[in-house]
């Protein structure tokens, strides 16, 4: 690793972070990566990996339309990497498939190509399904999932073949701001950079509270499992789903297997002292959950389950941008779950507005998810869900 000045050092080398390297390292920054952990180490390695564009406004519509096109683009053909997958959302509850009939109006009006499915329809996905109590279903063709460990590393692969530099494995003390500049040591390294961009996922809350800048974030522990269903059994899903009276999701994994989680825990956690293996509760939910609608996967053998660990903020909506502009402090945090879904277009969104700062277009860009819009406030608070099926800031479902 060079001595002489970077532009930025990027701490975190999550998805969000690896991907803010590559577009600024394409826009000839001169980039430092630093994490005392591995690439993918926290929740993007831990992560479902399912991109859908059901989502609750445009503007998170428009940045994970923009992330689609550049995991597409990253994997180059390779299923395991990106597979295009229909996501589809479903209830028994004939208040919530009312509410699913006004979200294919609003997401149609954000261009979103989703559509009112039947239980005939959901068959041709979903063939060990049994949909006789169905009320309600939407589906939306385009989706995808991703491996969301791969694409973090072919992240830091370009980036590095746009000459950005990586410095992991060594804990990092807070970040020292002398002589209009960052520092950041890593092992013996010291790494000075003009700005500092904080990418840390859980670990963000604690980093800008030691920067002098706390922002509304609650760390939250939430499960997931791979399972095999019974030899013999139907072959495996060709879509997602969000089961919305349960509120467990599953997406298609390799040789017929499914990846299904969501056992969140509504508290905050500490991402250094956290359960990172799957509870036995969080399975039998899983196991009921799943049974309903597809009884074959009730007895599902498990491959594999574990915890991570997930960021919260006050309003659902992430924290990217300026955190100090004076000081070309920035952050991209904050996701809510959804970092996978969002990171590729919201970091090449902050990229453009730390090469040119005083954009009123770059600023713009990122107008709805600017960590200005808390005024400095950083209350307690439990998280809140975000994989709604409505907008604003008190959604029912």
């Amino acid at each position: 690793m060079g001595d002489e000045p970077r532009d930025v050092v990027v701490l975190g080398a999550g998805i969000a972070g690896t991907a803010l390297a590559s577009h600024l390292a394409r826009r000839s920054l001169r980039v430092t990566v630093v994490d005392p952990r591995t690439p993918a180490a926290g929740a993007s390695g831990r992560a479902a990996g399912i991109v859908t564009e059901q989502l609750w406004n445009e503007w998170d519509v428009a940045v994970t339309r923009e992330s689609r096109a550049e995991y597409l683009e990253l994997a180059k053909g390779d299923p395991e990497t990106f597979l295009e997958a229909p996501f589809v959302r479903l209830t028994v509850n004939p208040t919530i498939a009312e509410a699913l009939g006004h979200a294919v109006v609003r997401l149609r009006g954000w261009g979103v190509p989703v559509e009112s499915v039947d239980a005939d329809r959901l068959l041709d996905w979903f063939p060990a399904g049994h949909f006789a109590g169905l009320r309600g279903a939407i589906a939306s063709r385009s989706d995808a999932c991703v491996t969301p460990s791969t694409i973090t590393t072919l992240y830091l692969d370009d980036a590095r073949r746009h000459g950005a530099e990586v410095a992991f494995g060594a804990p990092v003390p807070v970040p020292e701001f002398r002589d209009r500049r960052w520092s950041v040591r890593s092992g013996p390294a010291v790494i000075r950079a003009r700005a500092l961009v904080v990418a840390a996922g859980a670990w963000s809350k604690s980093l800008l509270v030691g920067l002098g800048h706390p922002l509304p974030l609650t760390p939250y522990r939430t499960q997931a499992a791979v399972l095999r269903p019974p030899t013999g059994s139907t072959k495996g899903p060709a879509a997602s789903f969000h089961d919305l009276d349960t509120d467990v999701y599953a997406r298609p994994e390799s040789n017929g297997r499914i990846l299904a989680g969501d056992g969140t825990e509504w508290f905050e956690t500490d991402p250094e002292r956290f359960v990172a293996g799957a509870d036995a509760s969080f399975l039998a939910h899983l196991a009921e959950a799943l049974g309903t609608w597809f009884p074959e996967w009730g007895g599902s053998d498990v491959v594999g389950a574990w915890a991570g660990v997930c960021t919260a903020t006050l309003d659902r909506r992430p924290c990217i941008g300026p955190v100090d502009p004076a000081r070309s402090l920035y952050s991209i945090t904050g996701f809510n779950g959804f970092g996978v879904m969002r990171a590729g277009g919201a970091a090449r969104r902050l990229a453009e507005l730390i090469a040119a700062p005083d954009s009123a277009t770059a600023a713009a860009a990122l107008e709805p998810v600017l960590p200005a819009r808390f005024g400095g406030r950083a209350p307690v608070f439990s998280p809140i869900p975000g994989f709604t099926l409505e907008g604003g800031e008190a959604p029912r479902f």
